[in-house]
C-alpha cells in the first residue's frame, strides 16, 4: 500500500519522481479488495466494461441534489518519451478545445449555461503518473448528468486535437509555465534531481521544456493520446444523489461501444540507489528560507493493503508522530533550536522509499537546528517513548476515527471521490468508518511504546552517512564540509533519556455564575434562533443534520482592523499570533497535550471590524470548546515563545517580500491605493520586529474584556448527547458568566475614511523573480455594499469581466494563464469599494495584454453582452445561491452573525430571484459607472533591471 512520503511540513518541498527509457513495471488494475481482508465499504458499486475501463458509483446526498464527476486517465508525464516532455499535461488542456460533439471553444460556455463555473466546478489536473478530469455538479438531474458522461467520453477517445487549437493553447501552456517559475519550484526541482540523480521522474516534471512544447502538433500530441487513453487505462467515478443504477445505465451507454489500443506500461519512476550516500549539495535563492534535509533512500516495501498491515502502519505512524511532537516542543521554546523540523518515512512511488529528518532554521543557526534534531532522533532510537507520549497519539487517533464514524452518513461528494481515487491510485480498500474504529479499538489495548519502536525501526532507514542538502539565502560558512562534519558531530556521544512531563488538568471549567437568558427569539426568514444573555453577549443557533456529530463554532468580538489607526496602523498585527502564547495557566504546547483526545479550535484571526474565530467541534466536546475561547478572552498567555514565532515569520516574509510578481504587488498596493495611509500600508521590517505581546495586550485588552461578543453554532443538536437548550446552557455557564460586555458592535465613525488615490498615474514595481514575468494589475473605486442590486450587479459584472478575459487573454491571443477580475466592497468601510482586473504575462507580452483588456472593458461600456454570455456569468451564480445552504458553511456565514447584520438574511434570501432579474442593460450600467478606462489606476510589476515596455 502507497503511503504519504512523511509529513505534510516535510512535504513542504516536494519529493521528486521519475522515464520512459526505464524498465517497465507490472500495472495492476485489478481492485485491490479482491485480495484484501479490509472489509469493503458496501455502499460502493464498482464495476469494469467489456473494454477494460473500471467505474465506482455510490449514492450519496451531502450535498443534496448534487454531484461530482472524476475521469482518472492512468497517463502522466512518466508515460512522456524525451521527445514528449509535457505532453500529458498539453492533451489535458486540448480536452477543452474540441472534440466530435463540441466543436471548439464550446465545452466551457457549454458548462457555464449549465450552472458550472470554469476553474471552480470544471477543472483537471496532470501528475506525474495521470490525468484528472474533475466536474462538480450542481444538479443532480438526469439532463445534466448525461452531459457530464457525455464529455467525459469525448474527452477520453473523441478529442480533435487540431492544429490551430494547438497553437492557440501553446501560449496559454508557455504561459503557466512561466506563471510557476518560481524560487519554489526551482528549489523542488533541484531537490530532486540530488535526492534521485538517477531517476526518470527527476526529468518528467509535467509543465514539461520550451522546446518539447513548442514542437508539439497534431500529428505527435495525437499519438501520446491515442497510445495513452485507451479504456485499461481510465477509471470513471460518479458519487452523488444519482440513481446507482441509473448511473450504471449511462456509463454502458456512453463508453461501451469505446474500443482502444492496448495499455501500455507505465515506466519505473526511478531508478534509486540504496547505496547513493555520503553526498552534500548548497542550494542558493535569496527568497529561501533556511533548511537542511538529512535523508537515505531505499528498497520501496510491497505492502498490500490488509489488516495486519494497517495495524503495522499505525504504530509507525505513532512513532513518528511522538517525535515530531517532541520537535514541535522544541520549536515553541523561547530560545527555539529551529523554526521547525519533522522526521518520517514514505514511498518515492512503488520504487523505493526514503527516510528523512527535515530542519528549517533561523538564517545563519542551521547548525544549532541540525545538533538538536540529531539528538532527539538519536534520543528516540535508543530509548523509545514513554506510555505518556503512546497515550497521547492514541487519543488523537481515537478521536479523529470516532469523528469519522459519528459524521460517516454526511460525508461530502467530494470526499467519498477521493475514498474511490485513493483504491485506484494508492490501492487503498475504503472501508467503512464504523468498522475502521472497531478494528482500532480490538488493536489499541496491544500499542505498546515497546511495538510502536519496534515497527518504526522496521521501516525508517537508518541516517548513516546520509545524503545532505542545505537550502537557504547564503551557503554555510565552510561550505558542504562544515554541514558534513556538524552532522558527524551531532550523531556522536551519549544521550539522555527525556524526562516525563507532569502535566495538570485544564485549568478553565469555571467563569462565575452562569449567564442568564433575557430575550429569545428566531428570525421568520430561516428559523435562526437569537439568543441574548445579561451580560449583553449574543448567541445565534441553527440546528442542521447536514453534519452528523458536528457542531460548527464562530464566534465575534468587536475590535479588528478598526483599532489600527494612522498613529497606531500595527495595533492588531499580532493578533492572528495570540493563540502562540497559550493560556496564563498553560503554554500553547501544553494545551495541545491537555486537549489531546478533542476535537477543538484555538485562536483568534483579525478581521475587518472584529476579532474572529470559527471552527469545528463535536457535541461532546462543544462544552470544553466554549471554555477554550473563553479563556483566551479572560487569560490570554502572551509568553515570549509567542513573540519569538512572530518575529520569525516576519523576518521570512519580508527576506520574499520581492520574490514575485504577486508577492511584491501585495506589499505596495495598499499604499498606491490609499496615498500611503499607515492604516493599509506595508511598514518597514523594523516596525514588525518591535512588536510585542505587552504592547498587543495594551492596544486590545479593552475590546477583550468589554468588546461586543456574537457566538453562532450550527450543526448537529438533535442527538442525546447536546441540544439547543444544552448547547444555550454551555454558553451560558462560559461567555455568558463574563462581566457586562458592550451590547452593539461599535462603528468607529471618528476614524478618517477610507479613500481611493486621485492619482490615477500608471505605477511600477520591480520583483526578483524570472526575467519574462510581468503582472497588469488594473483597479477601479466603485462603492460600498450597502445597496443589495448594486453589490449583485457588480458581483454579475466581475463574472462577466472574467469570461470575456478568458476568451479574449487566454482562448484567442494565449497571453494568459489565468486572468482574473474581482469586485470587493467593503460593509463597513463608507462608500468604499474597488474593481480590479490581474492578468500574469510575458514582459514582451504587456503592451498587447493592456489592449485586450482595455478594449474589454470598452466593450462593455458600449454595448450590453450578449444573453449567452450573460447566462454563462449568471449560471454558476445563480446555483451558488441555490445551494449555498445545503452544507453547514454556508448556513454559518448568516448564522454567525445574524443578530448584527440581520439584513445580510435577508439580502441573501431574496438574491437569487434578484440575480435572475439581471440583464445585460445592468451589466453595462456597471460598467458604464465604474469601470472608465481613463479613471483605472494601473500597476504593472517588472523584473529589476528591465526596461519598462513601450505602450
Amino acid at each position: 500500500m502507497r503511503s504519504l512520503l512523511i509529513t505534510a511540513l516535510l512535504l513542504s518541498a516536494p519529493l521528486p519522481v521519475l522515464a520512459r527509457e526505464a524498465t517497465p513495471r507490472t500495472d495492476d488494475t485489478s481492485w485491490a479488495f479482491e485480495k484484501s481482508d479490509v472489509p469493503l465499504d458496501p455502499d460502493f458499486r464498482f464495476g469494469r466494461l467489456s473494454n477494460g475501463m473500471r467505474y465506482v458509483i455510490r449514492h450519496n446526498a451531502t450535498p443534496a441534489g448534487t454531484g461530482v464527476v472524476r475521469m482518472e486517465v492512468a497517463a502522466g508525464s512518466l508515460d512522456e518519451s524525451d521527445a514528449e516532455q509535457g505532453y500529458a499535461h498539453f492533451v489535458e488542456h486540448m480536452a477543452f478545445n474540441g472534440s466530435k460533439r463540441v466543436p471548439e471553444g464550446q465545452m466551457i460556455p457549454l458548462l457555464e449555461r449549465d450552472g458550472l463555473a470554469f476553474g471552480a466546478d470544471t477543472n483537471a489536473s496532470t501528475n506525474f503518473e495521470r490525468t484528472v478530469y474533475k466536474l462538480d455538479l450542481p444538479r443532480s438531474d438526469a439532463k445534466l448528468l448525461d452531459t457530464a458522461l457525455m464529455l467525459m467520453r469525448e474527452t477520453a477517445s473523441e478529442l480533435t486535437i487540431s492544429q490551430g487549437a494547438i497553437d492557440r493553447e501553446r501560449g496559454v501552456i508557455l504561459s503557466e509555465m512561466r506563471d510557476r517559475n518560481t524560487f519554489g519550484l526551482r528549489n523542488a526541482i533541484d531537490s530532486t534531481r540530488f535526492f534521485y540523480p538517477q531517476a526518470l521522474y527527476g526529468r518528467r516534471f509535467p509543465i514539461g521544456t520550451v522546446a518539447t512544447l513548442n514542437a508539439a502538433n497534431a500529428q505527435n500530441l495525437r499519438a501520446f493520446y491515442e497510445r495513452e487513453y485507451v479504456p485499461a487505462h481510465v477509471t470513471l467515478v460518479v458519487i452523488g444523489d444519482f440513481d446507482a443504477a441509473e448511473v450504471e445505465a449511462g456509463i454502458q451507454r456512453h463508453f461501451a461501444d469505446w474500443t482502444g489500443a492496448t495499455a501500455e506500461l507505465q515506466p519505473d519512476p526511478g531508478p534509486v540507489d540504496a547505496k547513493d550516500r555520503d553526498r552534500t549539495g548548497i542550494w542558493i535563492d535569496p527568497a529561501l528560507s533556511e533548511r537542511v534535509v538529512i535523508q537515505r533512500n531505499g528498497a520501496w516495501m510491497d505492502e498490500p493493503d490488509s489488516v495486519a498491515q494497517r495495524r503495522e502502519g499505525l504504530l509507525r505512524s505513532i512513532g513518528y508522530a511522538v517525535i515530531n511532537r517532541r520537535l514541535q516542543r522544541l520549536s515553541r521554546n523561547a530560545e527555539p533550536p529551529f523554526r521547525g523540523a519533522g522526521f518520517g518515512t514514505g514511498d518515492v512511488f512503488e520504487t523505493a522509499r526514503s527516510t528523512r529528518l527535515i530542519i528549517d532554521s533561523v538564517d545563519g543557526k542551521w547548525a544549532d537546528g541540525l545538533a538538536a534534531i540529531a539528538r532527539e532522533y538519536r534520543r528516540a532510537l535508543a530509548h523509545g517513548f514513554s506510555a505518556a507520549e503512546i497515550a497521547e497519539q492514541l487519543a488523537q487517533l481515537r478521536t479523529s476515527l470516532v469523528n469519522a464514524a459519528g459524521s460517516a452518513n454526511t460525508r461530502s461528494n467530494a470526499s467519498l471521490a477521493a475514498i474511490a481515487l485513493a483504491l485506484v491510485d494508492d490501492r487503498v480498500v475504503p472501508s467503512t468508518p464504523a468498522s475502521t474504529l472497531e478494528r482500532f479499538e480490538g488493536f489499541a489495548p496491544t500499542i505498546t511504546p515497546k511495538a510502536v519502536l519496534a515497527a518504526l525501526k522496521r521501516e525508517a532507514l537508518a541516517l548513516d552517512k546520509p545524503l545532505i542538502r542545505f537550502e537557504g539565502r547564503k551557503a554555510p560558512e565552510g561550505g558542504e564540509q562544515a554541514i558534513r562534519t556538524a552532522w558527524q558531530r551531532a550523531t556522536r556521544g551519549p544521550v539522555p533519556r527525556e524526562d516525563a512531563q507532569a502535566l495538570t488538568a485544564f485549568g478553565y471549567t469555571d467563569f462565575g455564575t452562569p449567564g442568564t437568558v433575557v430575550s429569545d427569539t428566531r428570525d421568520p426568514i430561516l428559523g435562526i434562533r437569537e439568543i441574548r444573555f445579561a451580560n449583553g453577549v449574543m448567541l445565534n443557533l441553527k440546528p442542521t443534520q447536514l453534519e452528523k456529530d458536528r457542531i460548527r463554532v464562530s464566534l465575534a468580538i468587536d475590535g479588528g482592523d478598526r483599532l489600527d489607526t494612522r498613529d497606531n496602523p500595527l495595533a492588531t498585527d499580532m493578533v492572528n499570533w495570540l493563540d502562540k502564547g497559550g493560556l496564563g495557566k498553560h503554554s500553547r504546547d501544553d494545551l495541545d497535550t491537555i486537549m489531546s483526545g478533542h476535537t477543538l479550535g484555538f485562536g483568534l484571526s483579525n478581521g475587518a471590524s472584529s476579532f474572529d474565530a470559527q471552527t469545528a467541534t463535536t457535541p461532546r466536546d462543544l462544552e470544553l470548546q466554549l471554555q477554550l475561547i473563553t479563556a483566551l478572552l479572560v487569560d490570554p498567555g502572551y509568553r515570549s515563545e509567542g513573540e519569538v514565532q512572530y518575529r520569525q515569520q516576519v523576518n521570512n516574509s519580508f527576506a520574499q517580500l520581492r520574490a514575485t510578481p504577486a508577492s511584491s504587488l501585495a506589499a505596495d498596493l495598499g499604499g498606491i491605493v490609499s496615498d500611503n495611509d499607515p492604516r493599509f500600508s506595508l511598514q518597514p521590517v523594523e516596525a514588525y520586529r518591535h512588536l510585542t505581546y505587552a504592547k498587543l495586550k495594551q492596544d486590545i485588552a479593552d475590546r477583550l474584556e468589554h468588546g461586543a461578543i456574537e457566538v453562532g453554532l450550527v450543526g448537529d443538536f438533535d442527538g442525546n448527547a447536546l441540544n439547543e437548550e444544552k448547547a444555550i446552557a454551555m454558553v451560558a455557564r462560559t461567555l455568558g458568566a463574563l462581566s457586562a460586555r458592550e451590547t452593539a458592535f461599535r462603528t468607529y465613525d471618528s476614524q478618517p475614511p477610507r479613500t481611493f488615490t486621485a492619482d490615477r498615474s500608471p505605477r511600477i514595481l520591480r520583483h526578483t523573480g524570472a526575467a519574462d514575468q510581468a503582472l497588469l494589475r488594473l483597479t477601479w473605486p466603485t462603492r460600498d455594499d450597502s445597496d443589495p442590486l448594486d453589490a449583485l450587479r457588480l458581483e454579475l459584472l466581475e463574472r462577466v469581466v472574467r469570461i470575456e478575459l478568458t476568451d479574449s487573454l487566454r482562448e484567442a491571443l494565449g497571453k494568459a494563464y489565468s486572468p482574473s477580475a474581482g469586485s470587493a466592497l467593503s460593509h463597513f468601510w463608507k462608500g468604499y469599494g474597488t474593481f480590479s482586473i490581474n492578468a500574469s504575462v510575458d514582459v514582451a507580452d504587456v503592451a498587447a495584454s493592456r489592449e485586450a483588456i482595455a478594449k474589454v472593458v470598452r466593450e462593455l461600456g458600449t454595448a450590453p453582452v450578449s444573453e449567452d454570455v450573460l447566462q454563462r456569468a449568471r449560471a454558476p451564480l445563480a446555483e451558488a445561491f441555490q445551494n449555498a445552504l445545503k452544507g453547514n458553511a454556508g448556513w454559518l456565514s448568516l448564522v454567525d452573525r445574524a443578530q448584527t447584520q440581520a439584513d445580510r438574511i435577508e439580502r441573501f434570501s431574496k438574491a437569487r430571484e434578484r440575480l435572475m432579474t439581471l440583464t445585460p442593460a445592468d451589466v453595462q450600467a456597471m460598467a458604464q459607472r465604474y469601470l472608465d478606462p481613463a479613471k483605472g489606476l494601473e500597476v504593472l510589476v517588472l523584473p529589476e533591471g528591465v526596461d519598462v515596455p513601450k505602450k
